[in-house]
């Protein structure tokens, strides 16, 4: 059984959520190793430091300054290095428009952050078990899909 964290980044400007979202994953069943940075071009710096570690998932908020999600995820997609990254879109739209675009784009997953600290837990345990699951044999990472709230 593999023993090891899964390694999270989440990029996110806003302070409190980027607080609830640690302090739920803390409560997980899987164990994580989680980190943040503020906005899209912090993430993109930090993706292409050959020096960092890739996270196994990155969580990424659509609206963020300087360099929003839908930039960051085409970006990440498109660079041979990042592309097998799996990312879940983390936003407040709800928008089927949004949705589309996202996995067309590459998401893997995506949850409409809930509104509720219990359903926050609830959401980030389910998509952190199924990538965890993701991970190891016989699951294809290429196929981990999916959308929450």
């Amino acid at each position: 059984m593999d023993t090891q964290p899964l390694y999270i980044l989440l990029a996110e400007d806003d302070e409190s959520d980027r607080r609830n979202f640690t302090e739920a994953l803390a409560e997980s069943k899987v164990r994580t190793s989680v980190q943040t940075v503020n906005d899209g071009v912090e993430l993109m710096d930090y993706l292409r430091n050959e020096k960092n570690q890739l996270p196994d998932l990155l969580f990424l908020d659509l609206n963020m300054p300087r360099k929003n999600g839908l930039e960051c995820l085409r970006e990440i997609k498109s660079h041979i290095r990042l592309r097998d990254i799996s990312v879940a879109i983390y936003s407040t739209s709800s928008s089927e428009a949004d949705i589309e675009e996202t996995f067309r784009s590459g998401a893997n997953v995506y949850i409409k952050k809930p509104n509720d600290f219990a359903q926050l837990k609830e959401s980030l345990n389910r998509v952190v078990r199924d990538a965890k699951a993701y991970q190891n044999p016989p699951y294809n990472k290429s196929l981990f899909l999916l959308r929450v709230g």
